[in-house]
């Protein structure tokens, strides 16, 4: 699978992690207009909390045609990351703090025919990660510490978000760019003006009284702040 151009339009990835878990079918159908949708892997080792893994991921794919974006915030990315992707999830991240071969790893989860992810937390240096980026399809840039729901936006990471677009700008990388943590009617223009590609959003879409209206909306004010 080729690495992606940058879309025409922002990218709207509502978070199942803010859906109601008895009723994931619908879930996903209420978010219909979606370009992704974001799932959450957590196996409470790598981050302190556990919530759904590779069955779940698999009856999705029969539930919905929204193409999936599985996060893995797991340890041991090596084994678990391919068959995500093998699964025909459209985009597998993990994250580079989970692997001493991030690169390896990427490579995999292309061969099983899907893009390739690297997700970083707030706290990580984007600096040693760069040169390697040109194996990868989308970085996921965390703005708030991985792990829960419903956590204040960090501003800080968009730093790290201008410095990856301007990478992109000058040709030097080829890359989607995704963030993921507190983004809302609030934050989003904020992360579209520093150069975000696709918008992680949680509660601010399952939230709402109609999630499908709220994706709307967010992908309007992201287009008018990248201009």
């Amino acid at each position: 699978m080729s690495s992606p151009q940058r879309p025409d339009q922002p990218m709207i990835a509502p978070s199942i992690l803010s859906a109601d878990f008895a009723n994931l079918a619908a879930e996903a159908d209420a978010v219909r207009g979606s370009d992704w949708l974001h799932v959450d892997v957590m196996d409470a080792h790598f981050v302190p909390n556990l919530t759904l893994g590779l069955p779940i991921v698999e009856s999705l794919l029969k539930a919905t045609d929204i193409p999936l974006d599985c996060h893995l915030m797991i340890e041991d990315p090596k084994r678990w990351a391919p068959p995500y992707a093998e699964a025909g999830a459209r985009n597998v991240t993990f994250h580079a703090e989970a692997t001493d071969d991030p690169v390896s790893v990427a490579k995999d989860i292309r061969a099983a025919g899907a893009l390739a992810g690297l997700s970083i937390k707030p706290g990580t240096d984007l600096e040693p990660y760069l040169e390697i980026l040109r194996d990868f399809d989308t970085l996921l840039v965390m703005s708030v510490e991985p792990g829960f729901g419903g956590q204040s936006f960090m501003p800080e990471v968009l730093e790290k978000v201008r410095t990856i677009r301007s990478r992109i700008d000058s040709g030097d990388l080829r890359l989607l760019v995704e963030i993921d943590g507190g983004i809302n009617a609030d934050t989003i223009t904020e992360a579209a003006e520093a150069g975000v590609d696709c918008f992680v959003a949680g509660s601010a879409v399952y939230g709402a009284d109609d999630p499908a209206v709220a994706v709307e909306k967010l992908r309007a004010q992201a287009a008018a702040a990248r201009g």
